[in-house]
């Protein structure tokens, strides 16, 4: 089973940086796990790290699709899964980066959903008991092992069901890692992480993010993938004579600190991690490290 390093956890945390510096340590490659790098020619708003800021470390999956293109869970997954191969090939260590916890969770358990998109709304309007029965009905081995009051697995068994024609029940447990990963987990206090986040949006304005968010809106933006994400979408009302400037930059911010707690909330019950606040604690650092080196230690 390959090994991996992943860094997760909330918007403006410190992920990026913390990503390159293991692997100047470790001889890695970063993977990006964050669904809005992969858009070409959207630099400000996504918070790329730009090429003179990766000081020589290969970085993967940013620039990868034009605006207008999809780039799915299972287009992640399988771009990730041959990179991480290619890189261990290389005797590199896969580092991956992001923040988007649904794409990051469908890697590590390998769930196989087909092309297309996870459906939002397969279990919409359905009581736990009414989903459990749905379930039932379609795949009763499924169901006799997943109690009715475990919505998510609930939803996970049906959406793989719907997206691969096949029964959940012949799919192998969902919940079994494909990768040997440490998972790093960044956060820090509330009233530091969203004061953090403000003055993130404030220096992408300075950046151009307006004029890029112009940019992708003149091409039909607000219609394609890309221009569904934060710091983006904000300013269609905008452009369209529908709201102010001031409304714009001060929704773009809520917007992003309602993000980064779910992103928090998604990781802390979603994936094994081990959290570390390098903000608060520069000792932190230092037992992150240690912590890598272990885990990349062969098995004896």
């Amino acid at each position: 089973m390959d090994k991996v390093v992943m860094i997760v956890g909330p918007t403006a945390v410190g992920k990026s940086a913390l990503g390159i510096k293991l692997a100047q340590e470790f001889d890695g490659e970063i993977i990006s796990g964050d669904s809005m790098q992969i858009f070409r020619h959207l630099d400000v708003g996504t918070a790329k790290v730009l090429p003179e800021e990766m000081q020589g470390i290969p970085h993967h999956l940013i620039n990868v699709r034009d605006i207008n293109e999809e780039f799915s869970a299972h287009d992640f997954q399988v771009a990730a899964g041959r990179l991480v191969q290619e890189i261990t090939a290389r005797g590199r260590v896969p580092i991956i980066v992001g923040g988007t916890g649904f794409y990051l969770r469908m890697f590590l358990l390998g769930w196989q959903l087909g092309t297309e998109r996870q459906p939002d709304d397969i279990t919409d309007g359905l009581t736990d008991q009414a989903a459990w029965t749905k379930l039932q009905q379609a795949d009763p081995a499924a169901a006799a092992k997943i109690p009715a009051a475990n919505r998510r697995r609930v939803e996970r068994a049906l959406t793989v069901i719907a997206r691969t024609g096949r029964l959940f029940s012949d799919q192998g447990d969902d919940t079994t890692p494909q990768y040997d990963a440490f998972i790093i987990g960044l956060t820090t206090d509330r009233a530091r992480l969203y004061a953090r986040i403000n003055a993130r949006v404030d220096q992408m304005l300075t950046q151009g993010l307006e004029a890029e968010a112009r940019w992708l809106y003149d091409r039909g933006g607000e219609e394609m993938p890309a221009g569904k994400g934060i710091g983006y979408r904000e300013w269609w009302p905008y452009f369209a004579g529908q709201a102010d400037r001031a409304a714009v930059i001060d929704r773009i911010k809520t917007d992003s600190r309602h993000y980064a707690k779910r992103q928090l909330t998604y990781f802390r019950h979603q994936l094994p991690v081990h959290w570390f606040d390098l903000l608060a604690d520069p000792d932190a650092a230092a037992a992150i490290r240690q912590a890598v080196a272990a885990f990349l230690q062969p098995a004896k």
